[in-house]
Parts: structure tokens; C-alpha cells; sequence
């Protein structure tokens, strides 16, 4: 791989900085056994929730468990679970290292996810030392993304908002398939890290410009940032 020169480095945050798809399959799984008994929430199911808005994700579960609600009752009761469970996210594996290493060497460095800006806040706050190095958080709800992954909007914004000047510059990490398309849509180059689950859905190639199995293998002199 040649090496790119990155400035800017843009993150998503759930499934990527923190574990947080562990709680959206238990709540899914907990509203499953209640409305559709003997039904599985599946990878494949999952796969084409990651990365979406809280809507749209809804959305997806009720039409394809044919569940007997509407997507806004099927939210009303997934938040009341999920809000008691959010402070018990973990960061994931690498995570702590490479954000304060970036912050150390004046990396400038964003959130940028599709949670709104309340979730935001509720999944992070026992982590607060850690996102208050990240110059900027950008989420789903803020008035200028008027498109979600895989559509740009984010991280275009996140870019914006770091006073990134070009596009090329920037380092987009991600978990989520449409998360790598939104990165390339933007023009940026993308880290992907995949659960096993997920590759073993979608495989390998999905354009990213690097894959790994954690952000522990992350080697940041491959896009010319300074070295762990």
C-alpha cells in the first residue's frame, strides 16, 4: 500500500470507538423474543442496520420481522431499554492509544456519527476524558446533515468543522459498511474495522482503503502520521 499523507483523522463512534452494537442486539433480541418468538436477530439483518440512523434502522427490523407495531412505537420502546444500558458502553480494543496519541502529536481529530447528539451524550459519559480531545463531534441530528450514510453528509461536516482543506487529507475509520461508502463518497480514505460477523457477511473487499481486526493493528506511518 503506498502512503498516503494524512492530516485529519474522523471517527465513528458506535461499533468503532465504542461497543456499543452489543446493547443494540441484546435490546433487538429482547423485542424479538417479546413480538416474534422463535425469530433470530441475524448478522445479515444487523449488517444493513450499522451506520444508519435510529429511524431507519427501525425501520429495517419492523419490515423484515413483520413486527405488529410501527416504527415509532418499535423506537419508544427500544430507547427506554437502551437508555438504561448506554453508560455501560466499553471502549474498544486500541481505541484509548490511538485517540491520545493523535491528540499528543496535534492530530487534529472528530467524531463523526449517526447517533443524535442526546445519544451521543448518554453513550459517552463515562468516558468524558476520553471524547474531550476530539476537536469536533459531529451527529445525525445536526441541522446541516441532510442525508445519512452512505451518503457523505457527515463526514463532509466533520471535515468542515476541522478546517480540513481538502478531502484527501483526511482518515475516516469505520465499522460499518455504508460508513466506508459515505468516506469514499467524501473523497477520503477509509480505515475499515469489521466484527468477524460482518466479514463473514460481506467479506473483504468492500473498497476501504485499509481492513483490520482491531484498531490495536492500526500502524499510523502507513498514511505518513507520526509513529505509537
Amino acid at each position: 500500500m503506498l502512503k498516503r499523507s494524512i492530516t485529519h483523522c474522523i471517527f465513528d463512534m458506535d461499533g468503532l470507538l465504542l461497543d456499543t452494537e452489543s446493547i443494540y442486539t441484546k435490546v433487538t433480541q429482547t423485542i424479538l423474543d417479546k413480538y416474534a418468538p422463535g425469530k433470530t436477530f441475524t448478522w445479515d439483518v444487523k449488517s444493513r442496520l450499522m451506520g444508519t440512523t435510529s429511524f431507519e434502522s427501525a425501520k429495517i427490523v419492523v419490515q423484515v420481522y413483520n413486527l405488529p407495531m410501527s416504527v415509532e412505537e418499535y423506537l419508544l420502546e427500544t430507547s427506554e431499554m437502551q437508555e438504561k444500558m448506554w453508560p455501560e458502553c466499553a471502549l474498544l480494543p486500541g481505541v484509548e492509544r490511538l485517540v491520545r496519541h493523535l491528540h499528543h502529536h496535534k492530530i487534529p481529530i472528530a467524531v463523526a456519527t449517526s447517533s443524535t447528539r442526546q445519544k451521543y451524550l448518554l453513550k459517552t459519559q463515562n468516558h468524558r476524558h476520553l471524547f474531550d480531545l476530539f476537536a469536533s463531534v459531529t451527529c445525525g441530528d445536526d441541522p446541516d446533515i441532510l442525508r445519512g450514510k452512505p451518503a457523505p453528509d457527515l463526514f463532509l461536516a466533520a471535515q468542515k468543522a476541522l478546517n480540513a482543506p481538502i478531502a484527501e487529507a483526511c482518515l475516516v475509520f469505520e465499522d460499518a459498511v455504508n460508513g466506508v461508502e459515505a468516506g469514499n463518497a467524501a473523497g477520503m480514505h477509509t480505515v475499515w474495522v469489521p466484527d468477524e460477523q460482518m466479514v463473514n457477511v460481506v467479506g473483504r473487499e468492500i473498497g476501504a482503503t485499509l481492513v483490520l481486526n482491531t484498531l490495536e493493528d492500526f500502524e499510523p506511518e502507513l498514511f505518513d502520521l507520526p509513529s505509537f
